[in-house]
């Protein structure tokens, strides 16, 4: 049974980075709402409490049940988890005089503390909060301050428990993954088993044991996720994986042709299908993303059904679900509105009688790459960029036309290229341009232009989970544009989007 260490999710913008710090020490996690506290077994070795944005003070703020937890594994509050462990054995804990954000030092550190083993007084912390806890319970021991935080950590006597005040997971705690490794290793005895080559070995024998002689249908996409997906699923059934390549008229420029040629050569048995002209006929008309998304994804299903029969026998839908993409689905908070649907979360329709098997669920996105690494797949094809499920549907605002997709296939191709020759892809997490339903006075060859608009974006990420604008040079920005404009008929002014997630979104739609 795989060991695994438990984050209790209270809201903070940070819990997904604290499960990337504890996969980064090679322990495998899993983050669940505080309303959903799933039943532990003897596979937890550990609980993380979260930090959040509500105050314990708040008449409304989340208060789960914590006696199964406390006393039994080993537990560290963080920031708002610290502040709910001292609220509920009877400490004091009060509006902050000063709200405390930002850097900070440790000014005392218990010496006996197996916590803060290897770190000393002077190490730079983060601090996020608006509250402090002002007194101990009388069974609490302090074993940490800053200059302005008297109690900024402290564990609970007679038990494995722990709360720091700051925020351990974030960069700005120059100590902060050690703090993590002497939790998980020396407190809660994890063997920091968790490796990309562990992964695949215990995967395969999961997927072999769960489908047996069963034939499976995945779709491809040509990127990082539905790759190796597949190559697991290769791994584990042969050639009873039936891989399919749709061309919905949505992808990159001259991609149907060039990923397909790349996968026969991966020894996959994959089949092209151009089912351009079902998409076309579904999207006409439609102009809310939403809709837009819901009507790809039902052609999609329509296909792989098809397919899906033609294979015969096929009980399974292979997909390459990724973890960012369940957490995104689940709301700390019971149900919530909708951001963006996920196409590879929510299910099958009813008459689809296929079962779906997500080998990479469990995965962050760069995980994903160093699992494909470790099935040593063609590393150009471990770093391609993200590209969504709906493809150009969405990068397209408003409504879609075969006339508005090759525009945008030629922008696209442009910007992409000019990236790979200057040397930049590598640094980009997503790039892509939108085509926008706007339009704008222009001048060419002395003659007024009335065309439309293009917007780049490229974003620097991790994981998708936040992204940061890409400052790219202002003279390859230019040449892009001059390139773009004088290339692309249609096309009379080009755009660059400088806005990070949160609080936008990397597509558009």
């Amino acid at each position: 049974m795989r060991e695994m260490v438990i984050v209790i999710d209270f809201g903070s913008q940070y819990t997904q980075l604290i499960a990337r710090r504890l996969r980064e020490l090679n322990v495998y996690c899993e983050i669940h709402p505080h309303n959903s506290i799933p039943n532990l077994n003897g596979s937890v070795k550990g609980i993380i409490l979260s930090g959040s944005p509500f105050s314990v003070l708040d008449r409304a703020a989340p208060n789960p049940d914590l006696s199964a937890i406390l006393g039994h594994y080993p537990v560290l509050g963080v920031c708002y988890g610290a502040q709910l462990l001292a609220k509920n054995y009877k400490g004091e804990v009060a509006p902050s005089n000063t709200r405390e954000y930002g850097r900070a030092n440790l000014s005392f550190v218990a010496s006996n503390s197996t916590l803060f083993k290897g770190i000393s007084s002077g190490s730079q912390v983060w601090m996020s909060h608006g509250d402090t806890i002002n007194t101990l319970p009388a069974e609490f021991e302090k074993i940490a301050s800053t200059k302005d935080v008297e109690i900024a950590g402290f564990k609970i006597q007679n038990e494995l428990s722990f709360g720091i005040q700051f925020h351990p997971e974030v960069f700005h705690s120059t100590d902060g993954a050690t703090l993590l490794k002497n939790f998980l290793v020396d407190i809660c005895k994890c063997s920091q088993d968790w490796t990309p080559d562990a992964f695949v070995a215990t995967q395969v024998s999961e997927l072999k044991q769960t489908l047996g002689t069963d034939k499976v249908v995945l779709g491809l996409s040509g990127g990082v996720d539905s790759t190796v997906a597949a190559i697991l699923l290769q791994k584990a059934i042969g050639d009873n994986l039936n891989c399919i390549f749709v061309d919905n008229g949505l992808l990159r420029k001259n991609e149907f042709e060039s990923v397909l040629e790349q996968y026969q050569g991966m020894g996959l048995n994959v089949k092209g299908v151009n089912a351009k002209e079902k998409f076309y006929k579904e999207l006409d008309g439609l102009t809310d993303p939403e809709a837009k998304r819901k009507a790809i994804g039902k052609v999609f299903i329509d296909v792989f059904d098809e397919e899906s029969k033609l294979v015969g026998d096929a009980k399974w839908l292979g997909q390459g679900t990724i973890y960012p993409d369940v957490i995104e689905s689940v709301s700390v908070n019971g149900p919530s509105a909708t951001i963006k649907s996920h196409h590879n979360v929510g299910g099958l329709p009813d008459y689809m009688k296929l079962e779906v098997v997500e080998p990479l669920r469990a995965l962050f996105k760069d995980e994903v790459r160093r699992v494909g690494a470790s099935l040593e797949i063609n590393p150009t094809l471990l770093g391609r960029h993200p590209f969504p499920g709906p493809g150009l549907g969405i990068r397209i605002l408003g409504n879609i036309t075969p006339e508005k997709v090759h525009i945008l296939q030629e922008v696209d191709h442009i910007f992409i290229n000019s990236l790979k020759k200057e040397g930049l892809y590598d640094d980009v997490w997503q790039a892509g341009a939108m085509l926008l339903p706007v339009q704008s006075v222009g001048v060419m060859g002395d003659e007024r232009t009335y065309e439309q608009v293009v917007a780049l974006r490229a974003v620097s990420s991790t994981d998708g989970m936040t992204a940061d604008w890409c400052h790219l040079p202002y003279a390859f920005l230019s040449n892009v544009s001059n390139e773009i404009i004088n290339k692309v008929k249609g096309i009379n002014r080009v755009v660059y989007d400088i806005s990070s997630k949160p609080p936008a979104t990397i597509e558009w739609e």
